[in-house]
């Protein structure tokens, strides 16, 4: 496994250079995380100006998910590591490359491949190792999603096989709103808006993110770290608020590192990766999985000595790493609220009043009602105090038009 054997000086010929692939609020945490230990980043994006493109040393605009454009780019910049940031990206010519020697990607170019889209991933975890999941089905039209649900039964959840933040998703109780959920995924679906998957409602307790680090002893031995189980409420799909540590039953905690652990040693390479799983008593089941941070996972700016940005920044580079909880905490995210672009904030110094708050915002230059701008974080002596103060302090930045 390729790892950066020293670390460079950034903007000189001994530079260590890594290309992020997407840089979102997680890429430009990741960016940060990286430049504190002198790595020259490259920051690339489809839009101008992304946070991460903010705080980059260079920036490129493109569409990555044409494959000779993407490969064009890396040729010219001729990064040590190229690090995927989403899942709209042309993984199948990150394969070629890494295959033929030109890039080494993070985790490796077949993690970014298989969790591309929700297919690769599920029929790794149902069907190639065996691990429990919610019932499946795919379906290319509308025909077959009919057929799809009538077998599954209702209730059920249907997605886009690639979509990010909730978009596309939608949880139906009757065969009257199939049309309607075929047209909202066909609407959300990053690229392929013609497949979906259908998954048989589960009946859980609550659902977890397990963040699993893979990185190297000082033997050069790859070694698994658990961080502490994050628990989290959507809605839409769309991550909302979430907190650390999650209660859960020993039994169930063992079973669900067990499956993250296959999970990510068949995915293979180095780096953090955003486990879900559901969880009711002491039964477990697969969700998914991002070789990446997870979105749910910033409330580690908070809770841990390492957050899942510098974890994924160490690990990567070949460095130690240390998963150890600081404190219990909490985040909230901050929406944007106006279709608007250039929009400003009020409210955060109220916000930052409130005990072991912390804000974060993004800097995304267009903002919509739904569009997640910013986060609230809070830390506290137990979750329940700490996700108190992480929504009142949400709910006191509030989005502006200015004007």
């Amino acid at each position: 496994m390729k790892t950066p054997v020293r670390l460079g000086t950034p903007l000189s010929p001994s530079a260590t250079k890594v290309m992020l692939l997407g840089s979102g609020e997680l890429g430009k945490e990741v960016i940060i995380a990286l430049q504190r230990l002198g790595v020259e980043v490259i920051a690339v994006d489809r839009y101008e100006n992304a946070p991460g493109q903010q705080v980059a040393h260079r920036a490129y605009v493109i569409n990555m998910t044409d494959g000779a454009a993407l490969a064009e780019l890396i040729a010219k910049e001729q990064p040590d590591l190229v690090v995927p940031e989403i899942e709209a990206i042309a993984t199948e010519t990150l394969v070629e490359l890494e295959r033929a020697g030109k890039a080494t990607v993070i985790p490796a170019a077949r993690a970014a491949w298989l969790t591309m889209n929700r297919e690769g991933i599920r029929r790794l975890a149902g069907e190639t190792l065996g691990l429990a999941t919610s019932p499946y089905r795919f379906a290319d039209s509308l025909e077959e999603l009919k057929a799809a649900t009538g077998q599954i039964g209702f209730p059920c959840v249907i997605k886009p096989v690639m979509s990010s933040s909730g978009k596309g998703q939608s949880k139906i109780d009757s065969a009257a709103e199939v049309e309607a959920a075929w047209n909202y995924a066909a609407a959300g679906g990053r690229v392929d808006a013609g497949r979906v998957i259908v998954e048989g409602f589960i009946d859980f307790d609550y659902e977890i993110t397990l963040l699993t680090v893979r990185s190297l002893n000082e033997n050069g031995d790859v070694i698994t770290s658990f961080c502490e189980p994050i628990g989290h409420v959507q809605v839409q799909g769309d991550y909302v608020e979430s907190w650390q540590p999650h209660p859960m039953h020993p039994t169930a905690l063992d079973k669900a590192r067990d499956i993250s652990r296959k999970v990510t040693e068949n995915l293979g390479g180095l780096g953090l990766f955003g486990v879900e799983l559901f969880v009711k008593g002491e039964m477990v089941w697969f969700s998914e999985v991002s070789p990446r941070p997870h979105d749910t996972g910033m409330v580690t700016m908070v809770t841990q000595v390492q957050s899942e940005f510098e974890l994924h920044a160490k690990a990567i580079l070949g460095l130690p790493v240390n998963v150890a909880l600081r404190s219990p905490g909490a985040s909230a995210v901050i929406y944007g609220q106006h279709d608007a672009k250039g929009i400003a904030f009020e409210g955060v110094a109220d916000a930052l009043r409130i005990p072991g708050t912390d804000i974060r915002l993004f800097g995304k230059p267009e903002s919509f009602r739904r569009r997640r701008m910013g986060v609230a974080l809070a830390a506290a002596d137990d979750i329940d105090t700490a996700r108190i103060r992480a929504k009142q302090a949400a709910a006191k930045v509030k989005p502006v038009i200015p004007g």
